[in-house]
């Protein structure tokens, strides 16, 4: 596939530099293989810049100019991808474990004010024990609005299930229902979040370069609340940018220290290792009769 290395470079965070800053880790070291297809993105950045309202400068503006970028980028350029999702949650303030997924993920795509191609989802859980094995198929406006799943190892034999996405089983275990998966997804989330804390007065946010997620190069918007206020989701939220591709790979948000000195709770934590995008994903791959998958096995 052709890079876009040279064309993202032209991307950046209108009125802040990704500044030298610490050394970031985030999960285990891989190899990318896959490299999206080149994008002719000028103008599409430029259309949606152009659209938005003039305000008061806000520390978030930056961050919030990135993100329309990167989303253009992602609605024009990106048609599919591959992952490992690693995914840990907060639900009635009990943090959940890490869990692993190989997802495949394709993006909708709209034809006038038709969808062209239908927002697609396919999960595999990996680790751990407690959901190694699970299935789960989700296509847009198919299957009766339902996502199809399956549990792994003995509870296999309970079969194969259509869910509500939203409805009490879907939701078991889970912060958002799986409508809302996906980096497209996150874009707009991340958009929303910063759109509506703009309108609550200023915070602290800072860009750092030298993260690695998944053995990739990124670089790090972090956005701080100092003060604890009912419109605020979180604390600290970070959002780690793949430098190459413009895309953000790992989200964190954190809750307010419980005590002066004390480190803050993870809130969410979403990290995208292994992306591959533009592979070419096919109907067969959202399809629960695909022989490959375990749906009637």
């Amino acid at each position: 596939m052709r890079s876009i290395n040279s064309r993202l470079g032209k991307l950046t965070v209108l009125g802040a530099a990704f500044v030298a800053g610490p050394q970031w880790s985030i999960g285990q070291t891989t190899t990318q293989t896959g490299t999206p297809s080149s994008p002719s993105i000028s103008e599409p950045v430029l259309r949606v810049a152009k659209n938005q309202p003039t305000a008061a400068p806000h520390p978030l503006d930056p961050a919030l100019e990135l993100a329309r970028q990167s989303l253009s980028l992602m609605q024009t350029q990106v048609t599919d991808y591959t992952a490992v999702l690693i995914k840990r949650e907060r639900i009635a303030d009990e943090l959940g474990d890490n869990e692993f997924m190989f997802i495949k993920v394709r993006n909708r795509k709209m034809e006038g004010d038709k969808i062209a191609v239908p927002f697609s989802v396919y999960l595999a859980f990996l680790k751990p024990a407690a959901v190694k094995g699970r299935e789960v198929i989700y296509v847009e406006n198919a299957n009766d609005g339902k996502l199809i799943a399956h549990e792994g190892g003995m509870k296999r034999v309970l079969g194969t299930h259509r869910l509500e996405p939203d409805g009490y089983l879907a939701m078991a275990g889970q912060k958002y229902p799986l409508t809302d998966i996906g980096l497209e997804n996150l874009l707009v989330k991340l958009l929303e979040k910063g759109q509506r804390d703009r309108q609550h007065g200023p915070c602290q946010v800072r860009f750092d370069s030298g993260a690695k997620v998944g053995g990739r190069d990124c670089s790090i918007l972090e956005v701080t609340h100092t003060e604890k206020k009912p419109h605020y989701e979180f604390h600290k939220a970070q959002i780690f940018m793949d430098n190459e591709w413009k895309i953000p790979v790992r989200y964190a948000a954190f809750n307010w220290p419980e005590a002066q000195g004390s480190e803050p709770e993870v809130i969410e934590e979403y990290t995208y290792q292994n992306v591959k995008i533009n592979v070419g994903l096919t109907d067969k791959d959202f399809d629960f009769t695909n022989p490959d998958y375990n749906f009637h096995k």
